[in-house]
């Protein structure tokens, strides 16, 4: 079986800044990844070049074993940093978009979260504050029966309180063979649910390796090691 995930030589330009830099990487499935690192070391070209947003400078990028397509995007369950919903749709519109659109949609179990965090299927987009169209994106992220989960900063823009629910949903909607990458800057948060972490630093994997090796290891969190490596 393929890796879900795997760069070879990985090189990324903008001009003459270098985002990615002869990165190489395997990912397996079945794991949950924290993509770590600071404004700037890579994560978000990694993100779009995963997604088939950004070509490869040099190198190859493969979704189980695949280079990224139309065909890769049927299997990769993408969450923006950004919100990309229409916001003159209503929420139920979204949800048939999304039924219409990807056969691996589970009309069900979107329906099923939207009910458990009191979301109004029949209220527009437009009338949600910041974080409740967040948690609406990441529903429709997670209804999805994907094979790999981009997520980046699925719990940046909500409230403490629904956090924990968010974390759940993830942990509780993929199957076991799935892989979900995070990206996120509030590690004290995620840490709990990672099984591994991914350190990247001005285009370079600093680190890579389980979270039980960083507590066996460093007898350490993965965000104090976080802040060590990266001085913050």
């Amino acid at each position: 079986m393929n890796p879900i995930l795997e760069c070879r030589g990985l090189t990324k330009n903008y001009g003459s800044f270098t985002a990615l830099s002869n990165l190489n990487l395997s990912l397996d499935r079945g794991q949950i990844i924290g993509l770590l690192g600071p404004n700037g070391s890579g994560k978000t070209t990694l993100i779009k070049l995963i997604n088939g947003l950004l070509v490869p400078t040099d190198g190859r990028i493969l979704i189980d074993g695949a280079e990224p397509s139309v065909t890769t995007r049927n299997i990769v369950s993408y969450l923006p940093e950004r919100t990309y919903l229409s916001d003159w749709m209503k929420v139920k519109e979204i949800v048939s978009y999304f039924k219409d659109f990807y056969e691996n949609f589970d009309e069900k179990r979107a329906y099923e979260m939207l009910a458990h965090l009191q979301i109004d299927s029949n209220a527009r987009l437009r009338t949600f504050s910041k974080g409740t169209k967040e948690k609406v994106q990441l529903i429709l992220v997670m209804s999805r029966n994907a094979d790999l989960y981009v997520l980046d900063e699925p719990i940046g823009g909500v409230d403490p309180a629904a956090r924990d629910y968010i974390l759940n949903t993830i942990l509780t909607n993929y199957n076991e063979n799935a892989t979900i990458l995070i990206s996120t800057h509030l590690i004290t948060d995620i840490e709990n649910i990672l099984d591994r972490v991914l350190f990247l630093q001005n285009g370079h994997i600093a680190l890579n390796t389980s979270v039980d090796d960083i507590q066996i290891e460093h007898g350490k969190s993965v965000d104090t090691l976080f802040r060590e490596v990266f001085r913050c």
